[in-house]
């Protein structure tokens, strides 16, 4: 995979970014981490060369300052929203960060149930907590919440919350999602902090948009097809604009709300440390890109797949058509078409010959290859070995697995397990090949190109069962589908 980002020179401009920022407000800083923490994947492949975990790494530099506080919605406690991504509940995804991060070595002071107004859900989840010696606070909802500054900044308000303790100068509050009460939980302890005549601020750590690239730049534009579902859109920062006759890309939620937060911070500090949404931000991103057309290509990829991952919700009923629209425009307005992925076509194009089910993956050096269904193996088993062998040199004719030893898998899977398939998936395929290289060298050559996959492009013709995508995801392969199912019926499991 070509890099287009340098991660090295990202880890040292921001931690001494961020290091500046704590100084700049006497030594305390609250700051709330927009996007994801530590499997930050949109960024890995929109900027080839940032690892997903280049966020909690550069915080790593910083350890011993920081301090981090998990917040969470009680009315998302209360409908047992979950993650699109990983599949589970806000309430248990808060659980998972923590583990994550203690086992980074990270302190987890606390949990903040924000807008709480009784919710049973957001009791037993405190309940919970309490089990685990996981301490919790209550931040209520305000109402006229965020216009009504008089209200909010006020012992009705902000006061009515719990104050949260903190021992370090660096708190990060972080979310299992968006909408969570992040910003609300550093005012109101900006708020508390100022009413003991502590010294402390409050700054935004959001990759993207990045600030200073074009605003029809590639990268911005796959920001916004990542976020078609919030409504969020990419705008000059009017308030950057006229502040510094400069131009900053934003987007229109930070924009619409700043003039509130700045009268806010106003009210808290006596004065606004920030003229611009942009201000608020600690991103040094833009200024690690090296290549600027292994960035572009990369963007305008990952807006092919946001389309088509939305094609496949609206058939699951998970999205609508207005998403759709959204992203299509999007790739009108930046010139982007299926047509940049080959794989898309060459899927297709195996599916019709074969009458079945196929797929195909990018290799990203010239080569796309094919996979298609047999009796003893699904498009996505096929495609990966034939990847596996391609990228190994083996002949396609070549059998990495025998029949013979396939065949008595396909009837473990339907006599015993009683499953309906026959066929092996991913994960069983690369178990079944793992054990052929013991005895096998060109099984055991193929097996040794697995890390080779990750960046991969591969498209399937039908939507993958959920362990075949999974198996993808966990190879780094990324992975897109036609918005239809191989078998027509209700239930799809």
């Amino acid at each position: 995979m070509r890099i287009g980002f340098d991660n090295e020179k990202y880890l040292s401009l921001q931690s001494d970014c961020i290091r500046q920022r704590i100084e700049q407000f006497g030594g305390k800083l609250y700051l709330e981490l927009g996007g994801k923490l530590f499997d930050d994947y949109h960024a890995s492949r929109v900027l080839p060369g940032f690892e997903p975990d280049s966020k909690i790494r550069m915080f790593s530099q910083l350890k011993d300052d920081v301090e981090i506080i998990i917040s969470i919605n009680a009315a998302d406690i209360e409908k047992n929203k979950k993650r699109g991504d990983l599949g589970i509940t806000y309430d248990d995804d808060v659980l998972r960060l923590t583990d994550a991060f203690r086992a980074l070595g990270f302190l987890v002071g606390s949990v903040c149930i924000t807008q709480y107004t009784g919710q049973p859900g957001a009791d037993a989840f405190i309940r919970r907590l309490q089990s685990l010696g996981i301490k919790s606070y209550l931040h209520y909802s305000i109402e006229g919440y965020p216009y009504n500054v008089k209200k909010i900044v006020s012992e009705e308000g902000y006061g009515k919350n719990e104050y949260i303790e903190t021992s370090r100068p660096l708190v990060l509050v972080t979310a299992p999602g968006p909408g969570s009460g992040k910003m609300a939980t550093c005012l109101s302890q900006l708020y508390h902090e100022h009413k003991r005549g502590q010294k402390a601020g409050y700054a935004k750590f959001e990759t993207f948009p990045i600030w200073n690239l074009p605003l029809k730049h590639p990268v911005n534009i796959a920001y916004e097809a990542a976020t078609a579902d919030l409504d969020d859109m990419n705008m000059i920062d009017p308030f950057h604009l006229e502040a510094y006759g400069k131009t900053a890309v934003n987007y229109n939620r930070d924009v619409e709300v700043f003039p509130v937060l700045k009268a806010m911070m106003e009210k808290i500090l006596g004065h606004s440390p920030y003229k611009s949404p942009t201000d608020m931000g600690v991103n040094m991103v833009g200024f690690c890109i090296i290549n600027e057309d292994v960035v572009c290509r990369a963007s305008q990829m990952e807006v092919i797949r946001r389309y088509y991952q939305t094609q496949v919700a609206i058939r699951q009923g998970e999205s609508d058509e207005t998403q759709k629209e959204t992203i299509e425009l999007l790739m009108q307005k930046a010139d982007i078409s299926p047509d940049m992925c080959p794989a898309i076509k060459a899927a297709l194009d195996r599916a019709e010959e074969t009458g079945a089910p196929a797929g195909a993956m990018d290799l990203g050096n010239g080569t796309v290859v094919t996979g298609k269904t047999s009796s003893l193996l699904g498009p996505s088993a096929a495609l990966l070995l034939n990847a596996l062998k391609s990228l190994a040199g083996i002949d396609d004719e070549v059998d990495l697995i025998s029949p013979q030893t396939l065949e008595p898998i396909c009837r473990l899977k339907t006599e015993n397990l009683k499953n309906h398939n026959p066929r092996l998936h991913s994960d069983e395929v690369l178990i079944a090949l793992s054990i052929s290289s013991v005895t096998n060298p060109d099984a055991a050559r193929a097996l040794a190109q697995l890390s080779n996959l990750h960046g991969c492009d591969a498209h399937f013709s039908v939507i993958l069962s959920t362990v075949d995508e999974k198996t993808y995801k966990k190879l780094g392969i990324n992975v897109t589908s036609e918005p239809k199912y191989q078998i027509r019926k209700l239930y799809h499991g």
